[in-house]
């Protein structure tokens, strides 16, 4: 059996030998080459199927690009200088967008200004250029304009009657830190939404939301894949369920509980998206999350990798 073997290595050293002695060293070069590229192709491919991707859906202004900015923020990716400075100018046009809007709601809602001084001010401020265009220096100049209308009780009284048009959910927080957003040393320091540029300001954004769930978890192309709904935004819906200026059932009659009580509202919610499933055996997990809380995100991440884990195991279990 030794012998054998030793035979087999001297054949396979003498055909090495031949076919070197055959090739020119182009042609050994490129064998090489090939064999080179084949090792790295299979490397990839063993990579890849250890890979899992997630695929983000949803409605205009739901939290996706703010998830995936988290993301980067867990996983300790800096943002590059350029990236950083177009956020610092979105930011400013979701400020002075969301200014107009809320004068332009105030005016249709015909609530007075607490400050006579403002209704100038507010016809101004409907003319500030919200465009790309926005720099720093402009918006340094607009920020005392944008700081006393959002005094007013007018515009208070306007923005706790949003659910009657569209404006962006992160106006409040950005009204609320103008003096430091408006200092020339300004760096964002949380994600930025993208600016709401909605024509329809009558949008149910949860009625939208729940057609384009309707319209994945019902696709014949992701049958047999794992769905995770993300209920995001869910300390804006707290607040909007504490608060006696909105009530649910207004716009679901079909709602039994208390339209105060958070757990029953979201478990309303919850079950509309998990009835809308024509194949009840497709599995649904779900998370209510703040995609603009770091924490909460990257707790919800790591159960969602515990959950493609357990899926996975399950997967093997059953082969």
């Amino acid at each position: 059996m030794a012998n054998d073997l030793w035979s087999c290595y001297c054949c396979t050293e003498a055909l090495t030998c031949w076919l070197r002695l055959k090739l020119s060293p182009e042609e050994i070069e490129q064998r090489y080459r090939s064999k080179e590229i084949d090792r790295i192709l299979e490397k990839d491919k063993q990579t890849l199927r250890r890979q899992v991707k997630l695929l983000l859906l949803g409605a205009g202004e739901s939290g996706k690009s703010t998830f995936l900015k988290q993301m980067r923020i867990i996983h300790r990716v800096k943002f590059e200088p350029e990236l950083v400075r177009e956020y610092q100018h979105v930011i400013y046009q979701n400020i002075v967008k969301g200014i107009q809007v809320l004068v332009d709601a105030r005016d249709k809602l015909a609530i007075p200004w607490e400050n006579p001084r403002n209704l100038d001010i507010g016809q101004q401020a409907l003319h500030f250029n919200s465009s790309a265009s926005l720099d720093s220096l402009l918006f340094m100049h607009y920020a005392p304009h944008i700081h006393s209308l959002w005094l007013d009780r007018a515009i208070k009284r306007a923005y706790d009657r949003r659910r009657e048009f569209q404006l962006s959910d992160s106006v409040s927080y950005f009204f609320s830190d103008l003096e430091r957003i408006a200092r020339p040393d300004y760096v964002p320091s949380r994600c930025a939404n993208k600016l709401n540029r909605c024509d329809s300001r009558k949008t149910n954004r949860l009625a939208e939301a729940l057609n384009i769930f309707d319209t994945i978890v019902n696709n014949v192309n992701f049958k047999g894949i794992s769905i995770i709904l993300f209920l995001n935004k869910s300390d804006l819906l707290a607040k909007k369920v504490a608060s006696k200026e909105t009530d649910i059932r207004w716009y679901y009659p079909q709602f039994t509980g208390d339209p105060h009580n958070l757990q029953d509202v979201q478990m309303f919610i919850l079950n509309m998206f998990a009835n809308v499933r024509r194949e009840p055996k497709t599995t649904l997990y779900h998370h209510f999350t703040t995609a603009i809380d770091t924490h909460n995100i990257e707790v919800v991440f790591n159960s969602v990798k515990d959950t493609i884990l357990n899926r996975n195991l399950e997967s093997l279990m059953l082969q």
